[in-house]
Order: structure tokens, then sequence, then C-alpha cells
């Protein structure tokens, strides 16, 4: 057997370390899905209220993804994780304490601590996955380690659906006390915390072995922190993962609802957050594992834009459709969500002609910007329904396929910085 050269045992080693971040933050933020439903029922929230929960996270990449991106460009990728999941244990011990308050306000705050240390972990964690390696297979690493992140989110669910609504009656009526729901909340953080604190204990022991397999790029090197704007391709990728995250996290976090209505499948929460668990995240886990083969054989941008024009149709059926057939069409979504995040972002690192931190921090700044899709789609399930509300993540897909459309046509030519006049993008 060939042995490896001790450069690529020392990437691969990284590689493999780095992929247990994308299976922590996968589980832990997927428990929010479950927490819409606890907190609205905790507190008896509309669903633009409840959905507050996401936009919190949203809010945190708006805030804090640029002061990342500069933080990491000084410091190297390798403190940034550690400082990053050292932050999210603090963010999941303020959640617990937050629940003390007995107000649903204190709880956003704790989230929002949490989000903060998983934006700083994204913004690391996801050019040093892509870069680990060969530059030709940054599609099939980065897709490879989302994988990971997928298979984190379903088992994440299935937790958080088990710990904070096993509790919950399986019909309409006799809901728990507020603090018995709030104590199942408890229960899931503290669970939380143990895992992150592995996680930094491992990365700690692992520092130095981990900072000499980091790429050159990705090393302490001082750049400016709004070097990504001057690029065309970084703020149409932006707007690109914008919106994909919008879509994904919206339908995410009405699936449960949506699944307990009488005229879709009439499920009781639990078993809704199961099939949200197996079949809309589960699905994007196996689209990502079909996904990342597919990638060694196809172009990444003609693969993205296949997946845009489904997950559109998917929504268009839900719109229009009823009964199981509008249910399994909306849980379908979720195989055709599995490749575009990380297939958009690295066809933003390739063509973005700036710093690999600066336009991974913009490109997660970006998700503040899905944060209105959550808010939109919480206003039209409160006035027309749940089903009208797939209306938004509809045009999301829509300009997702645009996106991919876009890079296909650009794919020869190199990535442009913007000019003082302006010049077209690629």
């Amino acid at each position: 057997m060939t042995r490896l050269a001790p450069e690529s045992r020392r990437s691969l080693l990284a590689f493999s370390a780095v992929t247990t971040l994308f299976f922590a933050w996968g589980f832990i933020t997927s428990n929010n899905d479950p927490l819409v439903v606890t907190l609205r029922a905790a507190f008896s929230l509309n669903y633009t209220e409840a959905l507050l929960t996401q936009i919190v996270s949203f809010l945190a990449n708006g805030l804090l993804s640029l002061p990342a991106a500069w933080l990491c460009s000084r410091i190297g990728s390798i403190d940034t994780i550690l400082g990053s999941l050292a932050v999210m244990i603090v963010g999941c011990l303020a959640v617990m304490l937050s629940t003390d308050t007995n107000s649903f306000l204190p709880i956003l705050a704790a989230l929002f601590v949490l989000a903060a240390g998983f934006t700083g972990l994204q913004v690391a964690a996801n050019p040093l996955a892509a870069e680990l390696g060969p530059p030709h297979r940054r599609h099939f690493r980065l897709n490879f380690a989302q994988a990971f992140n997928s298979l984190g989110v379903v088992l994440g669910v299935h937790f958080g659906s088990l710990v904070m609504l096993g509790g919950f009656p399986r019909q309409a009526g006799g809901m728990p006390n507020r603090a018995t729901i709030l104590s199942s909340v408890d229960r899931a953080y503290v669970i939380m915390a143990a895992l992150l604190m592995s996680l930094l204990l491992l990365f700690a022991m692992l520092r130095k072995r981990l900072s000499s397999a980091a790429p050159d790029q990705l090393r302490p090197a001082p750049a400016g922190m709004f070097e990504a704007l001057r690029s065309r391709w970084a703020v149409f990728g932006a707007v690109a993962i914008g919106l994909y995250v919008g879509a994904e996290v919206s339908i995410g976090s009405i699936m449960i609802n949506f699944l307990n209505q009488p005229q879709v499948l009439g499920l009781p929460f639990e078993v809704a957050g199961g099939y949200l668990a197996n079949f809309y995240w589960g699905g994007a886990l196996c689209g990502r594992i079909v996904g990342t083969v597919l990638l060694t054989r196809m172009r990444a941008d003609r693969l993205l834009g296949t997946c845009g024009v489904v997950a559109a149709a998917l929504c268009v059926t839900v719109l229009t459709g009823h009964g199981p057939v509008a249910g399994y069409a909306a849980l379908a979504i979720g195989f055709f969500n599995s490749i575009m995040f990380p297939t958009i972002f690295t066809i933003t690192l390739e063509r973005s002609g700036v710093s690999q931190s600066a336009t991974s921090g913009l490109l997660c700044v970006a998700i503040f910007g899905g944060a209105l899709l959550p808010l939109a789609v919480g206003a039209l399930a409160d006035r027309f329904g749940l089903s009208a509300a797939f209306a938004v993540p509809l045009v999301g897909y829509a300009f997702i396929a645009l996106f991919a459309a876009a890079a296909r046509e650009g794919r020869a030519g190199p990535a442009v910085l913007l000019p003082a006049q302006g010049s077209p993008i690629p």
C-alpha cells in the first residue's frame, strides 16, 4: 500500500478534525427547529414571533461575520475555531440560565451568543475544509465535509424532537406547563455544551499539528475587513448564499407545524419532527453523499443549476397541491438543498479574486440577508397559511438557478475586481 507523504498526512488529519466541526454545528443549530415549536408553546407565540428564534442566528451572521473574518486573517483559522467553540459553550450555558427568567427575550439573547460562536466557526472552517488538499477537489471536499454537517442535522433534529418535544401530547390540548417545557430545553442544551467542550479539548490538543497543516492563504495575513466588496463575484455569491440559507431554514422551521396540519399529513408534533429529521434533513444528507460523487463527474455549476430548478418546482407543487402530495414534496426539497451551500461557496471562492478570509466573511454576512425570508414566511403563514409561505423559498431557488447559469457562462474566465467604472461579471 502506498504511504502518504507527510504533508498529505497532515492535511488528511486536519480535514478529518474539521469535519467533526461540521457535524457539531449541524447537530446544535438544527435544534432551533424543535426549539421554535417548544418556545411557541411555552410563550403562546405566533409564527412570526416564534421565528425570531431563527432570526437571532441570522443577526449574528450579519453583525459579526466581517469582524470574524478580520480576526481570522490576524490569528489564523485554528485559533479562530478554538475561540468560537468557547463562545458556543458560553451560549449553551446562557440558554440554560435564561430559561429561569420565565421570559422569551433573555432566551433570544442567549441564542445570539451561541450564534456568535457559530458565526466565527463557520467563517474559519468553510474555507479551511475547501483548501486542505489539491485545488481541483475543492468542491468535492467542502461537499464531503457538509455531508457530516447534514448527518449532525439529522441526529440533532431527532435529539431535539425527543428531548424537547417528547413530553408534548400526541393530540391537541392538554399541553404541559411552561416550567415543564423549559426544563426540556435545559436538558438539551447541557448535553450540547458537553459536546462542544469535548471538541474544544480535542482541538486544543491538536492545535500545533492543525496549524502546520493550514494552507498559507489561511494563516495569519492581515486583510481589509471590506475587501470582498470589491469583487462582483463575491457579492453575487453572497446574495445566492443568503437566499439559499433563508429558504432552507424557513422550510425547516415551519415543517413540523406544516406536517401537523390535518389537510397535509396530520402528524403529531413528535412524529412530524421525526419526518423533518429523516426526510428533509436526511434527504440533505443523502443528497450531499450523492452530490459529492457526482461532482467528480460533472461540473459544479451544472449540478447546482439542476438542483435549483427542481427545488423551485417542488415549491410550486406545495403551493398548488394538498394532502400527502404537498407534504412529501415539501420534504423532498431537502434532497435538492444538499449541495447548494458548499457549491455556491466554492464557486464564489474560486471567482472572487480576493482573500479567502474576506470572501468567507462576506458570504457569512450574507446569511443575515436570508433573515428576511423567515420573516416573510412567518408573515405569509400567519395571513394565508403555511402552504402559501412556500412562495418565498421559491423565489430564492429561482435566483440560485440564475447564479448557476452565470457561473457556467463565466467558468473559463478569471475572477475580476470592481474597477472604478464597474464591469460585467465574467
